[in-house]
């Protein structure tokens, strides 16, 4: 599926910033088979003082900005043309979780996709009792890890409720799990500590999700969203997959990457320091447009 993308997240500011830096992860993920990136760019108004280009450990594009001298309201926009690879039909090949330990003893490489990184407690992820508790009953006679993932993933959906009001970027996974209540980072965060707790690699995807308006609907400008799903690795043979615990389904061709880490941390969109004297307000329009034969043109 191609599509054009567009992030457009504008900061509006009660007082002028004397100054301020930020890093910026909002590029979207090249990855060979599954997503490929034809054009992108990403501006940011008002022009910063300083900018760097570069990649995070993990492989993620990341602008860094500075601004020396007083800034009012800040846009950061970036826009793309993204060709995302349905996911491919899978064959349970996974380990159980005896196999799964002797796979992690013999892996040894610690690159970016190794999945020793993923395993231990993250910034955002640390032990939970509570949800260790409850992954061990929701896991109950899965009998490999692909399952045992599906199950989770499916259990977290059943568990929680959406609401966008329950917390805020910074609640705990376990005020979360607590609630039974919250946003996509939630879901993810929890189904990260649940597979966790039972010895299984698991990361955080951030990216975007293309809307479906209901039938007979007109869809909607700036009305996609920003999302996050999760990643389990399911052992050597099958490598690293993607499940949607927010919507309890495999990530597909609806699912555009942008960045990969260990939790929130690691993948937030816009991170950073100001001087201010006043409050802010933030604001995104996301959209994720299918690119029809009649349009197939570079984004504007």
């Amino acid at each position: 599926m191609l599509y054009d993308v567009s992030v457009r997240i504008t900061y509006d500011y009660e007082a002028s910033a004397d100054a301020g830096r930020h890093l910026l992860r909002l590029m979207p993920a090249d990855m060979p088979g599954q997503q490929r990136v034809i054009a992108s760019s990403l501006t940011v108004d008002p022009v910063p003082d300083e900018r760097v280009r570069r990649s995070d450990f993990f492989g993620n594009a990341c602008d860094e900005i500075a601004y020396r001298l007083p800034v009012g309201d800040t846009v950061f926009h970036m826009r793309a043309r993204v060709e995302r690879r349905e996911a491919d039909s899978l064959l349970d090949v996974s380990p159980g979780p005896d196999g799964l330990a002797r796979e992690l003893a013999g892996f040894l490489s610690l690159d970016a996709t190794s999945p020793h990184h993923f395993r231990p407690r993250s910034p955002r992820v640390p032990p939970v009792t509570e949800i260790s508790q409850w992954a061990r009953a929701a896991a109950a006679g899965h009998a490999t890890i692909f399952a045992t993932a599906s199950a989770l993933c499916d259990a977290v959906h059943k568990a929680m409720t959406f609401d966008a009001t329950a917390t805020a970027v910074d609640t705990p996974v376990a005020v979360a799990f607590a609630k039974k209540r919250g946003v996509c980072q939630d879901y993810t965060h929890i189904t990260i500590a649940a597979l966790r707790s039972l010895g299984i690699p698991a990361g955080y995807v951030s990216g975007l999700l293309r809307t479906i308006p209901p039938k007979g609907g007109e869809r909607l400008e700036g009305a996609d969203a920003m999302h996050a799903w999760v990643m389990v690795w399911c052992g050597n043979e099958m490598g690293w997959v993607e499940f949607d615990p927010t919507n309890r389904m495999r990530a597909g061709e609806d699912h555009i990457v942008i960045a990969r880490g260990r939790d929130y941390h690691d993948v937030a969109p816009v991170k950073g320091l100001l001087r201010s004297s006043g409050g802010q307000k933030t604001h995104q329009e996301v959209d994720v447009v299918e690119v029809t034969a009649d349009k197939m043109r570079a984004p504007g």
